[in-house]
């Protein structure tokens, strides 16, 4: 999946982390060799995975984690686009 700049695509409150966070398991990956993959502090991964201080993943950030583990669309609706409503 290629995003675009007018995609509006962003790691905010919408973020699912726990899918994100098994995915990352089941290749290997902790928070630490995601970051270093990404060229960003553990830290900063920490603030964006955990949607503290501020911290969401950027379009670029997606787009590498998307190019990282092979997500399809549906993955990338339900980890960073997921809506929390009411039926």
């Amino acid at each position: 999946m290629e995003l675009s700049k007018k995609d509006n695509l962003n790691g905010g409150e919408n973020l699912n982390k726990l899918r994100l966070e098994s995915v990352m398991r089941l290749h290997g990956d902790t928070g630490t060799s995601l970051a270093k993959y990404m060229g960003i502090s553990r830290t900063t991964f920490s603030a964006k995975i955990n949607e503290t201080n501020g911290g969401e993943f950027t379009q670029g950030e997606i787009s590498t984690i998307i190019g990282k583990y092979s997500l399809s669309p549906d993955d990338v609706w339900q980890f960073f686009l997921r809506i929390n409503c009411l039926i």
